[in-house]
């Protein structure tokens, strides 16, 4: 639904509603899709529940490390739920219509909590480098009052930007199709509707993306450097083994994320791709957080235990 005025001689739209188009493309397999993303969204809603149940319930799991594991399995459950119910009511129903507003917010949280996963992130690797590069001060460093305070800082650090970047956006004037050839309210799709020179909002995007995504992602590649040169010091082959097994997992959902995010919001306007986006936002909005209940329970030993001592309950 839209309104239309002309302000001079330019026809612009007042969108009071968007359509958000999804997978109409392929009518016919809406039905296998719907599936297939209820399974993969009820597997991030029990695996990262599981892993915050043992994290927070578990006594030899209650280390710095597993803390920010547990919070960053609740981001992720929080993360996945902004867009999930949405797009399966959308597939389900076939109503795709989404009001001014709930496109507003719902950018707002995707954002919001994309800028806190980013920051979770460098927060983890963090902690992974005083583990191994500081082992005598790190319960001093990390102590439960600094971590509290990380996490805290990691949730709200990103909020002020993120909700003038909504605001931006959305004050931006719109005309022709209120359709969004996307499987949620994202940034790219959105541009696409403005009307004249949307320039401003994409060097705003790009200075978002470089504080909020690009100085994390490399504070993460410094502290990994770091991590590696101590592991290659180790005398001990065994101590390597279980480094490089606890880092790798943590590098395997940061390529996930940060290489399909920082793909999407860095590219030109210009060579955006509507079935391109959608296919990279389903990586860092399902598949890391599909994936993140599977690196960190699998690949962990200590979890695993956990896990096996609440089977016979």
């Amino acid at each position: 639904m839209e309104n239309e005025e002309n302000v001079g001689g330019e026809n612009l739209t007042v969108m009071v509603e968007f359509i958000l188009l999804g997978f109409s493309d392929f009518p016919r397999l809406e039905g296998f899709l719907f599936v297939l993303f209820l399974i993969i969204y009820m597997s991030i809603l029990i695996g990262n529940g599981l892993i915050i149940f043992v994290t927070k319930t578990d006594p030899t799991l209650q280390t710095p490390m597993y803390f920010f594991i547990g919070n960053f399995s609740f981001l992720e459950i929080c993360y996945t739920s902004v867009t999930m119910p949405r797009l399966l009511t959308n597939l389900w129903s076939q109503k795709r219509n989404i009001s001014f507003l709930s496109c507003a917010l719902q950018l707002t949280s995707f954002l919001v909590m994309g800028a806190t996963e980013c920051f979770l992130l460098a927060v983890m690797a963090y902690d992974r480098y005083v583990a191994i590069c500081k082992a005598l001060y790190y319960p001093i460093i990390m102590n439960h009052n600094t971590c509290i305070k990380l996490v805290i800082g990691s949730w709200i650090s990103g909020i002020p930007l993120q909700i003038g970047q909504t605001y931006q956006i959305f004050s931006l004037p719109l005309c022709g199709s209120n359709k969004l050839n996307h499987i949620f309210c994202d940034i790219p799709p959105l541009l696409k509707l403005a009307c004249g020179d949307t320039s401003v909002n994409e060097f705003s995007i790009y200075a978002d993306v470089l504080i909020l995504a690009m100085i994390p992602f490399l504070l993460i590649l410094w502290s990994y450097s770091k991590i590696l040169n101590t592991i290659l010091k180790m005398p001990s082959a065994t101590g390597r083994s279980k480094a490089f097994s606890t880092c790798s997992s943590h590098l395997i959902v940061i390529g996930l994320f940060f290489g399909s995010a920082i793909i999407t919001y860095l590219r030109p306007k210009s060579i955006h791709s509507a079935e391109a986006d959608k296919v990279l936002s389903l990586f860092y909005t399902i598949v890391t957080p599909m994936f993140n209940p599977i690196i960190y329970s699998l690949r962990n030993k200590d979890v695993i235990f956990a896990l096996k001592k609440l089977l016979p309950r």
